[in-house]
Parts: structure tokens; C-alpha cells; sequence
């Protein structure tokens, strides 16, 4: 019987020990002696593998592996402790006084009255003369002695062409101590021209000749223009505009709307 060739295999004969065929079964495939040298093989790698395990845990394990707390920096430390507690909100007040100046301008009440009513108004302005014709009087009558009521001008120049000269003719009429007769015809009347003007003043027995000559003389034009100046950085946009003790009230509103705001003001119940 022919004997089955030898794979040659590669190996490195001082590794491993050389066999003796003569105790193997020639029926064996020579593929054995390789597994049986690599077994040989693996157990070397076996041994420094577990050597090289040894070593490492010394090296991971074999420290103090105490945990040491960290201490916490400063910013941590100044930190509150304890429960989160929200900030207190602080509430807006309901209500925003304005330091409105009163001194030097036209005005009808006593001086010491615990209201005082300042109006920002256009003689030619329709909501202006809603007011003067259905609330203003009906609101001092309302408080006897109790309201001063002051009015500054502030002419829409840009869309009432005559209230500027109306502003004028009233404090000419200011002058010769007649403001809140001339005021009221002012409110009254259809027509705002110059006709009407020196008509109200003869009306009202004024010095026509000194007051035709203070529409001409251009005097007020400053006082007029530093009025419109104030209410316009103020914030005021539209006629009338009221402020109450400092409190706005924007708007041709009704006599029950001052009523809540003042009733307020003498009960004391607005910080």
C-alpha cells in the first residue's frame, strides 16, 4: 500500500519538540502534529497572558482607589443652599404720575384746590370742543372748590390751520384778564378767523387796539411753541389730552370717567 505524502508545513524546529512517527497511526493526517504543536503554542500565550493580566491589575487596581471628595470651588461654595425659592416679582403700579408744570399758565380754581386738571387742547380740535361742551362744566360742578384747572396749548398745526392764531388771540385775551370768557367763545364758535377774534374781544369790552396789535406782535409765538414742545417729548399724541393730579386721561372722555379717577385722588386710595 502506497504511504500518503507529507504536507510540508513551515514551522520553526526550535519551538517545538520533534515527534517520533513510529507512535503515530500511519492512518493519522499529518495536519495533527501542527495542532498538536500550536496547543503547545497557545499555552505559552496562555501563561503570558495571564501574567500580563497580573501585571496590569496591580498597576489599576493595586493604588489607593479612595475617592476623595472634590471640594467645591467658590463658585459653588458662595452658592445658597437649601430650597430654590423664585425672586419676588415686584408688580408695576397701576397707575403713572407725570410732573406736570402749572405755574404761569392760564388757570381757573383755587391754587390750593386737592385737584388739579391739566388740559393739552386745540381750539380747533372737534374732541376738544366735545369735552368743553359736554363735560367741563358739568365737572367743576361736580367738585365746588375742589378742582384747578389749568389749560396749555398744543395746536395740530398740521391739520387745524387756525388753531395756532386761536392760541394767540386767547392769551391776548389773557393779558387784559378776560382768558376764560374768551376761552369759552372760542369753543363756541363755527368760524376761527381773525374777524372773530377782534369780534370776541369787543364783545367782551376788551381794548381792541392793544389786543389787535398782541396778535400781530408775534409775543406769545415762544410761550405757545415750548407748550407743544412739552407735550410732544412728553409723550402726548392727541387732544384733548388731561392729566389729572399727574394721572393721564387721554381722550374727550365722560364726566364718570374723571369721577373714578378723583374720587380715587380725595379718598387717598392712588399711591
Amino acid at each position: 500500500m502506497a504511504t500518503k505524502p507529507r504536507k510540508s508545513i513551515p514551522v520553526i524546529e526550535e519551538e517545538f519538540e520533534e515527534v517520533d512517527d513510529s507512535t503515530l497511526d500511519d492512518t493519522n493526517d499529518p495536519e495533527e502534529y501542527v495542532t498538536f504543536k500550536r496547543s503547545h503554542f497557545y499555552s505559552v500565550l496562555v501563561v503570558l497572558a495571564f501574567a500580563v493580566g497580573l501585571f496590569l491589575g496591580y498597576v489599576l487596581w493595586g493604588r489607593d482607589t479612595t475617592v476623595t471628595a472634590a471640594a467645591p470651588s467658590q463658585e459653588t461654595a458662595d452658592q445658597p443652599s437649601g430650597p430654590v425659592q423664585e425672586a419676588p416679582i415686584t408688580p408695576q403700579p397701576q397707575y403713572t404720575r407725570y410732573d406736570i408744570p402749572t405755574e404761569g399758565y392760564p388757570s381757573l380754581g383755587p391754587d390750593d384746590a386737592p385737584i388739579t386738571i391739566v388740559e393739552f387742547s386745540d381750539f380747533q380740535c372737534p374732541y376738544c370742543r366735545r369735552f368743553h361742551e359736554q363735560t367741563y362744566q358739568a365737572l367743576l360742578d361736580a367738585y365746588p372748590g375742589q378742582i384747578r384747572f389749568v389749560y396749555r396749548n398744543l395746536p395740530l398745526t398740521s391739520i387745524h390751520p387756525d388753531a395756532m392764531p386761536s392760541a394767540i388771540a386767547s392769551l391776548c385775551a389773557n393779558d387784559q384778564n378776560a382768558y376764560w370768557d374768551y376761552h369759552g367763545k372760542l369753543f363756541s364758535s363755527e368760524t376761527l378767523d381773525r374777524t372773530t377774534f377782534v369780534q370776541y374781544a369787543a364783545d367782551l369790552s376788551l381794548n381792541v387796539d392793544e389786543f389787535t396789535a398782541c396778535l400781530d406782535s408775534g409775543k406769545h409765538d415762544d410761550f405757545i411753541q415750548q407748550d407743544m414742545d412739552f407735550a410732544l417729548n412728553l409723550g402726548v399724541q392727541s387732544t384733548p389730552t388731561f392729566f389729572v393730579n399727574g394721572l393721564a386721561v387721554v381722550g374727550a372722555q365722560p364726566l364718570t370717567t374723571f369721577q373714578q379717577i378723583i374720587d380715587k385722588e380725595l379718598a387717598g386710595e392712588i399711591p
